[in-house]
């Protein structure tokens, strides 16, 4: 049973001192440790897991942007030419396929199935490329095709986890959250990838484990979802109805009353520490607030919108939001 004097100190005391009395271990003093973090830059690995790190080899590349065109054309009709099985189209899949294998969807013995599509070498080093591709075909020595990999998973789902994670099933960390891993962040204010999702992700079996953080900490190394409609991220604009200066007024009344509550806090400090989270929130609205940014980057992305010309518009949202910002 607790002291009737004790219970009327308890009931005189204020959340912020709760948080400051508990000494070193206190919420406020951690919130401090971290704050003091972010000010004084940490530079290494072990202060921060997104501190940028030094690849084995010198960069080349500022940015990657991968496309995963689920639902797309084969590679066999585009770069993966295969005479061989264009000369055995329509016949019986051979019994070495097929010998002490159980494969899902397939029963008896399948068809071999070649490519409709003529390909053509083309450019100085003859990358094979169908006429599916026609544009493909004045850039054939701008971009590298890659035929060394090969896998076992034709299924969708599994065949993605495989892709992404290196494993065809799910729990293992994402292609992005390895990167993050591997290289850090040279931006602390922004996440270390972003999933920009078209037709909300419908036609994608993998799912979510796709940009998976897997068994890496959550809070460096997950991907972070763009939406393809409305806000990218949910719940940094203000709601509707609410205007920079109201939220600007209702910060500065938090703050007016932190300055009557002084007198009921013991430790200054405390105070300090308020007054810094007040400002570092003040700080980040106006950076998601700033006009003229927002105004470049549309210009930005309208030009790039001119020059990519797709026909799906989310396609060109997404790819524009990706390149331009």
């Amino acid at each position: 049973m607790i002291h009737p004097l004790r219970e009327a100190q308890l009931s005189l005391q204020t959340r912020r001192a709760f948080l400051s009395s508990v000494g070193q271990f206190s919420l406020g003093a951690i919130a401090l440790h971290a704050m003091q973090t972010d000010a004084l830059g940490a530079s290494s690995a072990n202060d921060n897991p997104l501190a940028p790190r030094k690849p084995h080899f010198k960069a080349k590349a500022k940015r990657v942007i991968y496309l995963h065109m689920s639902g797309g054309p084969p590679n066999l009709d585009i770069f993966d030419y295969k005479p061989e099985l264009v000369k055995r189209n329509a016949q019986d899949c051979p019994d070495s396929f097929l010998k002490g294998r159980t494969f899902a969807f397939t029963t008896g013995v399948p068809k071999l199935m070649g490519t409709p599509r003529t390909f053509k070498q083309h450019g100085q080093g003859g990358v094979w490329m169908s006429d599916a591709v026609p544009n493909f075909h004045k850039i054939a020595d701008d971009v590298t095709v890659v035929k060394a990999m090969h896998t076992d998973q034709f299924n969708h789902a599994p065949a993605e986890l495989l892709l992404f994670t290196g494993h065809n099933r799910q729990g293992r960390p994402s292609l992005g959250s390895w990167a993050t891993y591997g290289l850090g962040t040279e931006n602390a204010d922004l996440p270390g990838f972003v999933v920009l999702l078209s037709n909300s992700g419908k036609g994608i079996d993998g799912g979510s484990a796709l940009w998976s953080h897997g068994f890496l900490p959550s809070s460096a190394y997950r991907g972070v979802t763009f939406r393809s409609k409305g806000d990218p991220i949910l719940h940094l604009s203000n709601p509707a109805g609410v205007t920079m200066p109201a939220q600007e007024a209702r910060l500065a009344a938090i703050r007016d009353l932190t300055e009557l509550d002084k007198a009921w806090v013991d430790d200054i400090a405390v105070v300090d520490q308020c007054q810094l989270a007040d400002s570092r929130a003040r700080e980040i609205l106006q950076r998601l607030a700033i006009p003229n940014t927002r105004e470049r980057r549309c210009a930005r992305r309208e030009s790039c919108r001119e020059r990519l010309r797709f026909r799906n518009k989310t396609s060109s949202k997404l790819c524009c939001r990706a390149c331009c910002g």
